[in-house]
């Protein structure tokens, strides 16, 4: 009989890979991310709009740019500050809260948007944070996300973690939020309409040897996953990383240039 997935032990694994290096120095880079999906969603100025799993503000403060009334919230603190620091730095008005996407302290249908890039994907309870984005979503509202897709480079990039550093039993992969059915069954119930667009976003870096360097000091998962490893161990991760980054590069040998795909999803509240 197999034991049931910890949830609550996996939530407070994931809260120290995240808090660990520092998530900004990826996170900045993807910021146009947050930009399209804020147009896919179509803001408008004064709307309410809630950012779960925000991470250093990429939607929250493309929200804020459309004149939106943004809350940005994170279960990591260290992760808001670094949104704080620049929605101050564009003299934006934005709240900043601590709070954890299974569980939004917020009332039903309290945002005109809710949104998401690449964060509440790794929730845990993927059901349950599901049904938070839906239900804090006024009737007729948007949920817009950026989920990584299985087959895209970062889909890869995690199974290639996982042969390494195997998740706990029963954990669900992220990327499932990358897999339009697998969206649908999640919202079934409050969804009105669903609209999904296929886009990429291009890592650009020297070579992989400067992914790796970059991802192995800066982002959580990566950090974690190496620090976890004996040097041998490290080793053999750092080769599968190589080949797999090397094989999707579209730079040439003088760069890398490595496109990942997303699902850019917008679900009209039903």
């Amino acid at each position: 009989m197999s034991t049931p997935l910890d949830t609550n032990a996996l939530k407070a694994r994931q809260q120290a890979a995240w808090a660990s290096g520092d998530y900004a120095v990826i996170g900045t880079t993807l910021q146009l991310v947050g930009e399209r999906l804020a147009e896919a969603c179509d803001l408008r100025w004064d709307e309410q709009v809630l950012d779960v799993a925000a991470g250093n503000g990429n939607a929250t403060l493309a929200a804020a740019r459309r004149g939106c009334r943004v809350t940005s919230t994170d279960y990591v603190p260290e992760l808001l500050k670094r949104g704080e620091e620049r929605a101050r730095a564009e003299h934006l008005n934005v709240v900043f809260q601590t709070a954890d996407a299974e569980a939004l302290p917020f009332a039903d249908g309290a945002f005109d948007a809710v949104l998401s890039t690449f964060g509440v994907m790794f929730a845990p309870d993927q059901a349950q944070a599901a049904r938070e984005l839906a239900r804090v979503c006024r009737p007729g509202g948007r949920v817009g996300l950026a989920n990584w897709t299985p087959q895209g480079f970062v889909g890869q990039m995690f199974k290639t973690l996982g042969r390494h550093v195997p998740p706990p039993a029963g954990a669900l992969p992220p990327s499932r939020w990358g897999d339009e059915e697998q969206l649908r069954g999640m919202f079934e119930g409050a969804l009105g309409e669903l609209k999904v667009s296929r886009q990429h976003f291009n890592f650009r870096y020297r070579s992989a040897a400067h992914f790796i360097e970059v991802f192995r000091t800066w982002y959580g998962p990566v950090h974690k996953a190496f620090a976890s490893l004996e040097p041998e161990a490290a080793e053999s991760l750092e080769r599968d990383l190589t080949q797999l980054l090397n094989e999707s590069n579209v730079g040439g040998e003088s760069s890398l240039v490595v496109p990942s795909e997303y699902l850019e999803v917008v679900i009209i509240r039903a």
